[in-house]
């Protein structure tokens, strides 16, 4: 009943596969840093990758427009592909709104591993943004309209356990490729194939019953819906949603536009919006990619200096991600959409409340730097130190942010608390610090309660993934009116992505204004604020056939008093 879902997950099981190979070639720069980092990318993969891509590209590493460029430009392929894959998936379908995404990915994938030069690969960017955006919202759709109300959650859930999968499958598939000739074209080219296998497949997948109902065609709908619901339910689904189209055959008169007037003047359309909408706002502005760029800083606060953790780390953080997904997929058909979320909300609260405190710890307790510890590695003194003369008070933390090169803390070999030398930071360097038996920082600064941050970080990945990572989606493909239903997911998926841009180019000067700490408080408060949200504005859905819902909207009062127990709308709309 279920032969038509497997297909549609494909795209996104590996469409962070060129995401999280982008070149990274200049360290020179904590913004460079930043960007790739909040890709979630594996730095031993990307090492090899950005050293051969120089070797290609040689203006990529003297111009920081065209790195961020290549980085940017799949983000606003991604935002304008949510926006028009809802009225794609309006007018002429989920399947084929997929079938083209996999289509622009595949090119996309074509043309990066091909480019001859930076320009062609930036356009390469783009088309695999498009297809990126396209399929972020068409999938969780797709796979809601052709699943059974009890277990729609679940497999939602699934499509987001093979997003996360993917990314884990990614960083091995990079490393596999790291030794590889010409490895960026084949961390790049690799991710057309999943997209290639996933439109074959799709060609024999039937179109949403739903879509086809609502176009007319209701006995391709009437026999696909027979394929996935159980005798005894099949005909009152069938009639829930013959209720519907009629519904919006009336309100719709003779007028096949939809306005965005008309949008928020409908009771149902507007309330889905605003819970919608807000969820995928807070998705991102609760923090997932800062804390997943800082994830290097907390290794090394909790004692783990070496870079070959770097890749160990991307790993962990991707199998706690994906772990995540799975107590998603159990839980989301039990416990409800709104449950999840606020458990989830709550350990975020509590997590970046641990990073907050650990972070501020280290900065106004970060181990100082010693004149006489520095002057054993003289040749390697980092220039910023050297030029601030013998009176001025040196820590950890003021080393790591010296720029002119950038510089590192090689730290004391009896105790890493202890002073420490700060040296410039290079490879060179490193080895002869840790020569000596000495711990090298270049992200975070020893600290006593780093094990803390370490801490915070595992259970911010845990309580994130399986609640306010997967459930906007959910709640995004189940919420809208049936007519509404493809242009509200674009308009939700777009606010995502926009929302993921915002936070990537201001979080930096953020954190430069006020520091690492209170950038985490800021997100924690945002995280406060989302929690409100959830319990204010977030309806629950378990359970509920997609029709159902939109009488659930119909008659549901906004719940201010959040703590009085609401009457169970599901049992008043089934009597």
């Amino acid at each position: 009943g279920i032969a038509s879902l497997p297909g549609s997950f494909f795209l996104q099981f590996y469409s962070v596969s060129p995401l999280s190979v982008l070149p990274k070639v200049n360290r020179k720069k904590w913004k460079e840093e930043y960007i790739r980092q909040t890709h979630q990318l594996s730095e031993h993969a990307s090492l090899w990758l950005g050293r051969t891509l120089i070797d290609d590209f040689k203006a990529v590493d003297k111009k920081t427009v065209l790195q961020e460029s290549i980085v940017s430009m799949a983000v606003a392929g991604a935002i304008i592909g949510a926006a028009v894959g809802g009225w794609l998936n309006d007018r002429y379908g989920r399947r084929t709104a997929i079938l083209i995404a996999d289509f622009l990915f595949f090119i996309g994938a074509i043309v990066m591993a091909s480019a001859p030069n930076p320009a062609i690969l930036i356009v390469g960017r783009v088309f695999v943004g498009l297809g990126v955006g396209m399929a972020s919202m068409t999938a969780p759709l797709y796979i809601s309209e052709a699943s059974p109300a009890k277990i729609r959650g679940a497999l939602v859930s699934t499509n987001g356990f093979l997003i996360t999968g993917g990314q884990f499958l990614s960083y091995l598939i990079n490393l596999a490729f790291t030794k590889a000739p010409g490895t960026w074209r084949w961390m790049l080219g690799i991710a057309g194939l999943p997209a290639l296998l996933q439109f074959i497949l799709m060609l024999g997948l039937p179109e949403s019953p739903r879509w086809l109902y609502r176009k007319g065609r209701e006995e391709e709908a009437k026999a696909i819906l027979r394929k996935i619901y159980p005798a005894e339910d099949v005909e009152q689904e069938i009639q829930d949603l013959k209720e519907s189209v009629d519904k919006e055959i009336q309100e719709r008169a003779s007028s096949e536009k939809i306005n965005f007037v008309q949008l928020l003047e409908t009771k149902t359309v507007r309330r889905g919006l605003i819970a919608g909408v807000g969820l995928q706002i807070f998705q991102q502005f609760v923090g997932i990619n800062t804390v997943m760029y800082y994830s290097p800083t907390i290794v090394q606060l909790a004692g783990f200096a070496s870079n070959r953790t770097a890749l160990l780390l991307s790993l962990v953080t991707a199998g706690l991600n994906a772990c995540g997904s799975v107590v998603s997929i159990y839980f989301i058909d039990r416990t409800g959409r709104k449950k999840l979320l606020i458990i989830s909300l709550c350990g975020v609260v509590i997590s970046l409340g641990v990073l907050t405190a650990v972070f501020k710890e280290t900065t106004s307790h970060s181990s100082a730097v010693s004149a006489i510890e520095t002057s054993h590695f003289a040749p390697y003194t980092c220039p910023d130190y050297s030029s601030a003369g013998s009176s001025a008070v040196w820590d950890c933390m003021k080393c790591l942010k010296a720029s002119s090169p950038d510089c590192g803390f090689c730290a004391s070999p009896t105790n890493k608390l202890l002073p420490g030398a700060c040296l410039i930071s290079n490879d060179t360097v490193k080895d002869v610090c840790r020569g000596e038996h000495r711990s090298w920082y270049t992200r975070g600064c020893p600290s006593r309660y780093g094990w803390l941050a370490l801490v915070g970080l595992a259970l911010y990945i845990i309580f994130f993934s399986p609640g306010m990572g997967t459930v906007p989606w959910i709640v995004n493909s189940e919420i809208y009116p049936l007519r509404y239903r493809g242009v509200c997911g674009g308009i939700a998926a777009t606010a995502n992505w926009i929302s993921n841009l915002i936070v990537a180019q201001s979080f930096l000067s953020l954190t430069q204004a006020i520091g690492t700490a209170y950038t985490f408080l800021i997100f924690g408060v945002i995280s406060v604020v989302a929690l409100f949200f959830v319990l204010i504005y977030v309806p629950e859905t378990k359970g509920l056939p997609i029709e159902e819902v939109e009488k659930m909207l119909e008659m549901r009062v906004l719940q201010f008093k959040f703590w009085k127990k609401r009457p169970d709308t599901s049992t008043k709309n089934q009597a």
